[in-house]
């Protein structure tokens, strides 16, 4: 059964998002960028998906917490609260596109560009192909050294913090292709992370899957109701009274 919710208009919507991403951004120029608790972020690669609020270009770097609690638990309000759709249907490369395309067409692949981005002390093989470097890797709070090879490129993989079979059972089903495909590479859905801590998350919500690394959760909640909210998707009843109880713990600030 839908549980009704107050949506506010979405003027208010985008004034709220603006707020709380522009409270990353500040923590991320003033915090250290290796934070392990804090919330790596990335800007919105490509065209603004047709009719989809897109989130302000946010810093690369991860960061302490610093969004406001406050401003994410009004914009999961926002959130329209109901059960999944059925997985009819659903096909990763062909509902959401081939993994890792050159979305913003800057030459390198989504993969290549959230690995530039989220490890340390990186090389390279040419301008994009990353063959080595260090993951502080927010899920579990360890280091992880990333080696490019058959056998250990798995150690470090690319989550989307929203999974794409839950968005798709939570309002993606709407959404055009071109939308889908923007959201499958949207930087600010994607992480690196410990390969075998993110194949234990499968396509779980926060009722069903948190990071180990409790003093990542504050920020690996906020970042999913940034994205539903981006995205007009909704969560479950339980989805929703897991993330309120986990702000509920998070700083005022």
């Amino acid at each position: 059964m839908s549980r009704p919710t107050q949506r506010l208009p979405l003027r208010v919507v985008l004034i709220l998002a603006v707020f709380a991403f522009a409270a990353y951004f500040i923590s991320a120029t003033l915090s250290p960028a290796a934070s392990i608790g804090g919330a790596p972020t990335g800007a919105p690669t490509g065209g603004t998906p047709t009719g989809i609020a897109s989130a302000p270009a946010i810093s690369p770097a991860p960061s302490a917490v610093s969004a406001s609690t406050a401003q994410t638990l009004a914009l999961l309000d926002t959130l329209d609260v109901k059960g999944r759709s059925p997985k009819t249907g659903y096909d990763r490369d062909g509902k959401f596109g081939t993994a890792w395309v050159d979305m913003d067409q800057n030459g390198c692949d989504t993969r290549n560009d959230v690995l530039a981005r989220d490890l340390i002390a990186t090389t390279k093989a040419g301008d994009c192909r990353v063959m080595t470097g260090t993951l502080a890797d927010p899920y579990t709070g360890t280091s992880i050294a990333f080696v490019r090879g058959e056998t250990t490129s798995s150690l470090v993989q690319i989550d989307h913090i929203v999974a794409l079979s839950n968005a798709w059972q939570t309002g993606a089903q709407q959404l055009s292709a071109e939308q889908r495909y923007e959201f499958a590479n949207d930087p600010l859905n994607l992480l690196a992370v410990d390969g075998a801590t993110n194949s234990s998350k499968g396509d779980g919500d926060a009722a069903t899957w948190l990071p180990p690394n409790a003093s990542f959760r504050c920020a690996y909640v906020s970042r999913q109701v940034a994205v539903k909210a981006a995205y007009a998707l909704w969560v479950t009843p339980a989805e929703h009274d897991a993330i309120a109880n986990v702000l509920a713990t998070c700083p005022a600030s």
